[in-house]
């Protein structure tokens, strides 16, 4: 049976691929919206059954070769796929400052308190500034100006454009510059970069150090370094407790033990969103705000990655 890699659930920049090839081919999956809902899984069907496969309404590797043309996405973006629809985030959503870190925008959330959003947006502006322009149009020399003042003073600017009382929302024009900015193509690739330099490849190496090879291992530890920066010294001090306790472990075990420790020492408030996300990953379905996700639906799976792996993003 050939492996299955994209089915019915599953949200994000890949589905929204399929879509538009889907489209383009005639098999129309009622509008390119990143959700693999009843309608795509209807297009699918019909073009299984149109090159002679059986008439299934799931993406497995041959369907994916026979209508993208191209290898099946690495796990770096199957992995980001996944984290960005627990954090709700595409590459156009810019959030305001309630949680104190200011603006929160792009594919995983960057953030204006932590630095990875002016570093992000400055590097689009150094690449071509025209972009900026396009997107900021009479607002973009303020802009500027704040990504690169003091962390303080940018912190108190993001309050200021934030809507209350929750500041949730942005207000505009802020919000719908930073959604133009999302659609560009160009942007959207420094997005992707950062995404794999920031973490992926730190999450490579955290997988590798607690002995996850698994394809679900990397995912999980790409999920800590976006929602957790990374496995905290006390979760790590509980993780080796555990492992001399239980030392002969299946991975998913160790991946249990590995998704409680960083939920036990994250910020009070979010713990449980935490461990819901981790063991979600970790065991390969659960429920994160109040969505069922089955992870072999989002090309994930209890598949160890190639020699090497651990060396490089390009997995």
């Amino acid at each position: 049976m050939a492996r299955l890699l994209f089915a019915k659930g599953v949200r994000g920049e890949i589905v929204g691929k399929l879509q538009r090839r889907l489209t383009d081919l005639g098999f129309d999956p009622k509008g390119v919206d990143g959700d693999f809902g009843d309608a795509t899984r209807e297009a699918v069907r019909a073009f299984r059954a149109s090159i002679g496969l059986e008439a299934t309404d799931s993406i497995d590797v041959p369907t994916w070769q026979r209508l993208m043309s191209v290898p099946i996405p690495p796990v770096a973006e199957r992995s980001l796929q996944l984290t960005a629809a627990f954090e709700g985030h595409g590459f156009k959503l810019a959030r305001g400052n309630w949680d104190g870190a200011g603006v929160t925008w792009g594919i995983i959330g960057f953030t204006l308190k932590f630095g990875s959003l002016s570093s992000t947006l400055l590097e689009i502006h150094r690449r071509d500034p025209e972009l900026l322009r396009q997107a900021f149009r009479n607002k973009t020399a303020e802009l500027l100006q704040m990504l690169r003042a003091p962390r303080t003073e940018q912190l108190a600017w993001a309050d200021s454009i934030s809507v209350p009382p929750r500041k949730t929302h942005l207000a505009q024009p802020w919000r719908s510059a930073f959604s133009r900015l999302g659609e560009i193509e160009e942007a959207q690739a420094v997005q992707l970069e950062r995404a794999v330099s920031g973490y992926y490849v730190p999450a490579l190496g955290t997988a590798n150090e607690l002995g996850l090879q698994t394809e679900l291992g990397v995912a999980l530890c790409f999920d800590i370094h976006v929602q957790n920066g990374s496995v905290k010294p006390s979760a790590r001090a509980q993780i080796t407790r555990e492992l001399a306790e239980h030392p002969e472990l299946a991975e998913q075990e160790l991946r249990v033990i590995v998704a409680n420790a960083v939920a036990d020492h994250g910020r009070p408030p979010f713990q449980e969103d935490v461990r819901a996300r981790k063991l979600t990953i970790a065991t390969g379905a659960g429920k994160v705000h109040g969505r069922t996700y089955l992870v072999r639906n989002w090309g994930l799976a209890e598949i160890r990655l190639p020699a090497g792996a651990f060396a490089t993003a390009d997995v």
